[in-house]
């Protein structure tokens, strides 16, 4: 007696079936439509942050940077812990993109757009915070290795401040890059859409597309040389980033593991940040049928083992300051759980080891409302955990005379509120204008669904 047929087992990254017109409608619909009521909300609350903090950011160039809260032993304060956040954010954008394209991973389809945004949008906010630092930003072209006429005034290319500039500028060039070229054929699609200045503006924008078979060959091509580029730069990046600490003398800094420890941290933060933008984005856009719960399942499972890594890294921490028998180490850790920042290493521990547990739960790793929570408190857990490593490990240290109390002021926390809302501004642009999920990544994703259904029968 035969079988009876069964359903396509494998899970739907496209929920229903809508046709390829009903595709290209529903994506395109923000950009087509006028704004609703959200959205200007949500960008002049954003764009309100923003220019908060660029007054700040004038106020503290005017001024100097002695209106911030640093001292001679708190050197490095929230600007630096800003910028290695803002780092760590964009890591999942290059990690959803290009690792998963390589793998041929198909739920990185819907949800890769809008990582590639955030990624550029990520890195341009880190970049501000080493200018800011300088105290004199009209010089940073000093940190350009430039051929120049000034003698001996030559760039150190043993500081791994300056390995910062090559590693970021690096990251921000691929990265533009490869969110650029996946846009050009959704751009020709929505200038065969519109009319009039638009068409002109999309028209330019998509460089001719035409929709040739060569033309797609070459476009997919592109995209896996340029995958196959950015994905180093997924683990040097952070690692660079890192460099700046562990290359140091200074206890809790001068480790070998902090390389790896700040990749799996990044890609945490990032996965974590991707998850806010997207579960808003889905709600907001109705971008239900192709942002699916499924996506979401595979992304949380991500973040539950990124999340167990860097558990691991915090405990192994502990364990090689007590096992080093090295009586600065051990004070440092100490003073980290029970000195006067406890609260600031208990967050950071609650928030990036506990809450990911939820995910062993399939029914959590599908439940929006724990998702979109879990999301924002892992991203304030990673902001902490820079917060730790930094000012918590300077504020003490090898002279009891020179210990000192940073207290963050008033314009380095309203300079912070400016670069969430120059992120969320950008973000919210880029939705508007440009399609963030992409039209041919859906439909083929779709079409593959529909052939495996067919095929299970």
């Amino acid at each position: 007696m035969s079988a009876l047929p069964k359903e396509d087992a494998r899970p739907a990254l496209v929920l229903g079936k809508p046709s390829f017109g009903e595709i290209t409608a529903a994506i395109a619909a923000p950009m087509e439509g006028r704004a609703g009521a959200g959205w200007w909300a949500s960008f002049l609350v954003a764009l309100a942050a923003l220019l908060l903090g660029g007054a700040l950011v004038a106020y503290t160039i005017a001024t100097g940077i002695g209106v911030w809260g640093l001292n001679r032993t708190v050197g490095w304060g929230l600007d630096i812990t800003n910028f290695v956040f803002w780092v760590g954010i964009g890591h999942a954008g290059t990690l959803i993109s290009a690792i998963l394209l390589l793998f041929r991973q198909r739920w990185r389809t819907s949800i890769a757009r809008a990582a590639e945004g955030m990624t550029i949008f990520a890195v341009i906010c880190a970049a501000l915070f080493p200018l800011i630092h300088m105290g004199r930003p009209w010089l940073a072209f000093w940190v350009f290795p430039y051929p120049n006429t000034r003698g001996p005034i030559s760039v150190n290319f043993r500081s791994p401040l300056l390995w910062d500039v090559f590693a970021v500028a690096t990251y921000f060039t691929v990265s533009l890059l490869f969110w650029y070229v996946g846009l050009i054929p959704d751009f020709a699609t929505m200038r065969d859409r519109t009319r009039g200045l638009k068409r002109r503006i999309y028209g330019v924008l998509s460089f001719g597309w035409d929709g040739a078979t060569r033309t797609w060959q070459r476009y997919d091509l592109a995209c896996l040389l340029l995958a196959g580029l950015a994905t180093p730069l997924v683990v040097s990046v952070h690692t660079i980033v890192s460099f700046d600490f562990a290359t140091s003398i200074i206890p809790g800094w001068h480790t070998t593991i902090f390389p790896p420890y700040f990749v799996a941290g990044a890609v945490f933060s990032g996965f974590a940040m991707v998850f806010t933008l997207l579960l808003i984005t889905r709600r907001v856009l109705h971008l239900e049928r192709f942002i699916t719960l499924e996506h979401f399942d595979k992304m949380a499972k991500v973040l539950l083992t990124t999340g167990l890594i860097v558990g691991f890294a915090y405990a192994t921490e502990l364990f090689i300051a007590w096992y080093s028998v090295n009586p600065y180490e051990r004070f440092t850790f100490l003073n980290r759980a029970f000195g006067p920042y406890a609260w600031a290493y208990w967050t950071m521990v609650f928030c990036n080891v506990a809450v990911p547990q939820l995910f062993w739960s399939g029914r959590l790793r599908r439940s929006v409302p724990v998702l979109f929570v879990a999301s924002l408190l892992v991203n304030v857990g990673m902001w902490f955990e820079r917060f730790n490593i930094i000012v918590i490990s300077l504020h003490r240290d090898f002279l009891p005379s020179s210990w000192s109390f940073y207290k963050p002021t008033l314009v380095e926390i309203g300079i912070l509120l400016g670069s969430f809302g120059l992120f969320f501004t950008c973000f919210f642009l880029f939705v508007r204008f440009a399609p963030v999920v992409s039209f041919h990544e859906v439909k083929h994703t779709l079409a593959e669904q529909l052939e495996g259904a067919h095929a299970s029968h």
